[in-house]
């Protein structure tokens, strides 16, 4: 019988044990490599995004790309745009459903409505605001474009075709942004044909939903970081950043862009959203 000193016995074992591992792991649904890749899933918070007004879950489809692709679960939520309490409830009860933490994301409006979502969700572990709203308790969305954005500038003839919908309040309308100010304005950082295309699949918003005080202030527990872009015409550079001050939140600024930024650089808005998450796992 041949006889094996203890040491070459031992590396044997090992070596016999990590090839059963790779073996097992090979053999699972999707191999080594998806079994791999669920593990760092795991790890990895969950990032939902909000839209804000004019606008639909499609505004993301860069960001979200770019995310699931470097391992993180991505769920975007359609907001109603109807009305700021209400447009939060349906997103805070969307997050109850999401186990582990969570890293949540707003653009434009869409930052009032996590400002509130938020409140009560103990696995939401940041807000990241882009190119977004970041109201107190008591402010409106109206309140915080800032005093030279196009919003506040412009006259409402000018700047909405107003429609009535189903069950308004009284003098509520829906509100859809005129091509002019949606492509040379809202989209002025989007390339001018896919600008037109956005504007013509456009959501309303509704007046109502932009005159809603806020009821919670979610970033004075939860800590945020702020996208700005200096060319945004529609929430201005100066307002965000009075916001993000009191919210004190780290803030990233992008030279020029538009208010659209994430559609037209995707990847500077999802470096900061992994910036985000990585802090947090």
């Amino acid at each position: 019988m041949a006889c094996f000193p203890r040491r070459d016995v031992a590396m044997t074992l090992v070596v016999a044990a990590i090839a059963a591992t790779t073996t097992a792991a090979a053999a699972a649904p999707g191999g080594a490599v998806d079994t791999v890749r669920h593990a760092a899933r795991q790890t990895k918070p969950t990032v939902v995004l909000v839209h804000g007004a004019w606008a639909d879950t499609s505004s993301w489809n860069g960001e979200i790309g770019l995310l699931r692709r470097a391992g993180y679960t991505v769920r975007a939520v359609g907001n109603p745009l109807q009305d700021l309490t209400t447009d939060a409830r349906t997103v805070h009860d969307f997050l109850k459903s999401i186990k582990g933490p969570i890293v949540l994301a707003g653009h434009s409006y869409g930052g009032s409505v996590i400002t509130n979502a938020a409140q009560g969700i103990g696995n939401v572990k940041a807000l990241v605001y882009v190119d977004a709203a970041a109201p107190a308790v008591g402010e409106t969305t109206a309140q915080l474009s800032g005093p030279t954005s196009v919003l506040t500038k412009g006259s409402p003839a000018d700047l909405y075709d107003a429609v009535p919908y189903p069950n308004a309040p009284s003098n509520a309308s829906a509100l859809y942004l005129k091509e002019d100010v949606f492509v040379t304005k809202f989209a002025s950082s989007v390339p001018h044909g896919q600008a037109v295309d956005l504007w013509a699949t456009q959501r309303a918003a509704t007046t109502v939903a932009f005159s809603t005080p806020s009821k919670y202030a979610a970033w004075k527990t939860i800590p945020s970081w702020y996208f700005i872009s200096t060319g945004d015409r529609i929430i201005t550079p100066a307002s965000e950043q009075r916001m993000a001050h009191r919210a004190g939140s780290k803030v990233t600024l992008y030279k020029g862009g538009s208010h659209l930024t994430l559609v037209s650089d995707p990847a500077a808005v999802t470096k900061v959203i992994q910036s985000t998450a990585s802090s947090v796992s």
